[in-house]
């Protein structure tokens, strides 16, 4: 609410000062001139997507809405997760492996004693959060070897108290599955499960599961919905997956490969996630990935989104920031036919071999793949002699899709110039550039992309955000200073949309209880989840795309950095708007004059959504989530001349109709 007084202020402010301008001069006012009847790049309908990595607790414990944390026993240590609360007179567990029983070859051999209830305590992900009405489905394989016992359920919350229950089921014959469910008769921020057996006896159990009923779309073991929401809420052009430094794997056997993560989920190989390990400050001893989120997963994702589709594939090389291990060239033809392979999982007939899996999965029709990248983040001589065997084999056999290359980790120097160097002699489709920079950086290369090569390779902006300053609260680094300078970047992402052609704030998601990097794009608990200002700064590029960049000029320039001042503006040329986008990262408040050539007059209001933090330091957190939003409101105006005040330390957009 203050904002929105504020913002009404500033425009009272600004209607006196203009008077006052005709008499003094003063302040002064930018002229820009915008030439809506000559647009410079069509801009691709991918230009603003979202990129996801298993980072930060992001899918087991976020996005993926399963409860139970190692239902299966696989992780190295197998009872992790669970406790056994003194049953021991009860019963007693023993974990079985067992070749026989699959790729993930665990379960638990239970013997009863018939004296009482034995009770296996499961933690969930640092706790599970219930919902007080929310029904909650569980299931568990099972099977009786000798005497007779009941399973039942209770749901406690951080206090011990009960506040669900599941009544029991006897369990009888050989392996099958059985469900139960339970409505929560409260809210749990940090919930634990109690699995109680009664009986007497021997009995086999694995795969232990629970969720909640109303996931995405109601989908059986989906994703968590307020998270999934805020990723719909974004309108991506494209979802890139399943990540960064995920693909490499910190050697070769810690890789991403896909194919284990497709086909039934009690089929995916469980492994350790990279960033377990990655960061001896913020060790995650129990962060695995079950794969219960997969590539087919990642594509009925990217299809509810509206987004493309963009994998990432590992190319022989695992992460060089770790093992640097490779893949002998001679022995890379099982990673080019991964390739190939996934590409018919996602476009073929359902009469080929993966064509046919995805059908059996539930999506007969294709999920027209037309972008693959090769490699994530490598780099040097190893990188580009593996990628150009991909490129050969991939550039024939579909030409259809388009390929992504890594310009490596940095944005400047040595790597940086011998991957541009060396991919100019060959045909990638995008030049994948990361940006993990200071606030100050993104506000120097606002026109970073000015003076690149028109007939060059095309640009895929496929990592940045800015890091600032930061305190001991997960969500401070994704202060307003970070959105405004990213602000300000994207404007000359934008402005170059001739050869910028997706772009993608990383990473995407963090659990405040669980997180290994920061910043990070939405942050979120086991309950709620918070869009940071650095998220509104995405979201409002990318719900005003537009169709067109078109100039914007103040003295014949782009503006981008003069007095600390960025804009750009496009059009959509379907519905007739024109949409400007203003940073004033200065500290004093400045005035605009937009003159509009090539069209016959404005249509009706405008509409101004600004944002502003208090303090440049400002941030959103779960407990207050509005520190820094948008505030959006309608403003009439008439003829071709449009006034608009720009605050310090403020981006803005506006957006008109008008009449061609």
């Amino acid at each position: 609410m203050k904002q929105l007084q504020s913002v009404k202020l500033l425009l009272v402010l600004w209607v006196i000062s203009l008077s006052g301008m005709a008499q003094t001069g003063v302040p002064a006012t930018r002229k820009v001139n915008i030439s809506i009847n000559k647009p410079t790049a069509a801009i691709s309908p991918d230009m603003w997507g979202i990129f996801f990595e298993d980072i930060n607790f992001g899918a087991d414990g976020g996005l993926y809405a399963e409860l139970i944390k190692n239902g299966s026993f696989e992780f190295p240590m197998p009872m992790m997760g669970w406790r056994d609360p003194d049953t021991e007179a009860q019963g007693a567990m023993l974990i079985v492996n067992q070749a026989a029983h699959g790729v993930n070859p665990r379960y638990a051999q239970l013997k009863l004693k018939g004296t009482g209830d034995f009770v296996l305590l499961n933690d969930g992900f640092r706790g599970m959060g219930i919902q007080k009405d929310e029904t909650y489905l569980f299931s568990i394989m099972a099977r009786q070897l000798s005497g007779q016992a009941s399973l039942r359920l209770e749901m406690i919350n951080a206090k011990g108290t009960v506040i669900g229950k599941a009544e029991p089921v006897t369990i009888n014959g050989d392996w099958k599955k059985y469900s139960l469910s339970f409505t929560a008769g409260d809210t749990a921020q940090k919930g634990k499960l109690r699995v109680i057996f009664n009986g007497s006896g021997e009995f086999h159990l694995d795969r232990l599961s629970l969720f909640p009923q109303h996931t995405w779309k109601n989908r059986p073991n989906g994703l968590r919905n307020d998270l999934v929401q805020k990723l719909a809420d974004l309108k991506p052009g494209f979802l890139r997956f399943p990540g960064g430094c995920i693909v490499e794997g910190r050697d070769l056997t810690n890789r991403y490969q896909w194919k284990t993560t497709v086909g039934a989920p009690e089929d995916r190989k469980l492994i350790m996630n990279r960033w377990n390990v990655e960061f001896a400050h913020k060790n995650a001893p129990d962060y695995y990935q079950s794969f219960g989120l997969g590539f087919y997963e990642y594509f009925i994702l990217a299809e509810d989104l509206g987004a493309a589709p963009l994998p990432i594939l590992n190319c022989g090389m695992a992460c060089q920031f770790n093992s640097s291990e490779v893949v002998s060239l001679p022995e890379l033809d099982p990673y080019i036919q991964d390739a190939l392979d996934l590409i018919e999982f996602a476009n073929g007939d359902v009469t080929t071999k993966w064509g046919r899996l995805r059908a059996d999965m539930g999506h007969p029709a294709a999920f027209n793949l037309r972008l693959l990248g090769v490699g994530n983040e490598q780099w040097d001589e190893q990188y580009v002699e593996r990628y150009a065997l991909f490129e050969k084999i991939l550039q024939q056999r579909h030409p259809e899709v388009k390929l992504v290359a890594a310009a490596g980790p940095y944005a400047e120097g040595p790597l940086f110039d011998y991957a541009w160097s060396a991919f100019k002699k060959m045909k990638p489709d995008f030049i994948d550039e990361h940006y993990y920079k200071g606030p100050d950086w993104f506000l120097k290369n606002a026109a970073r992309y000015d003076n690149y090569d028109r007939n060059g390779l095309k640009i895929f902006a496929g990592e940045y955000a800015a890091h600032g300053k930061d305190n001991a609260q997960a969500e401070s680094k994704n202060s307003w200073m970070s959105a405004m300078a990213e602000a300000a970047f994207m404007t000359g992402l934008e402005r170059n949309a001739d050869i910028v052609k997706m772009c993608s704030y990383a990473p995407l998601l963090a659990h405040v209880d669980a997180w290994q990097w920061r910043p990070d794009l939405i942050w979120f608990d086991n309950l709620r989840s918070m869009a940071t200002p650095n998220y509104y700064v995405q979201q409002l590029y990318s719900l005003n795309k537009g169709t067109h960049a078109v100039p914007a000029l103040l003295e014949g320039k782009a503006l981008s950095g003069r007095d600390s001042l960025y804009a750009s503006a496009v059009i959509d040329s379907v519905n007739k708007e024109l949409i400007i986008k203003l940073v004033n990262a200065g500290n004093k408040t400045e005035y605009f004059e937009f003159n509009l050539a090539g069209i016959k007059s404005v249509k009706g209001a405008m509409t101004v959504t600004s944002m502003h933090g208090a303090e440049l330091l400002a941030y959103n957190t779960l407990d207050k989530p509005a520190t820094v939003t948008p505030v959006t409101s309608t403003i009439p105006v008439k003829g071709k001349k449009i006034m608009q005040v720009l605050p310090a330390s403020t981006f803005t957009v506006v957006r008109l109709k008008y009449v061609q």
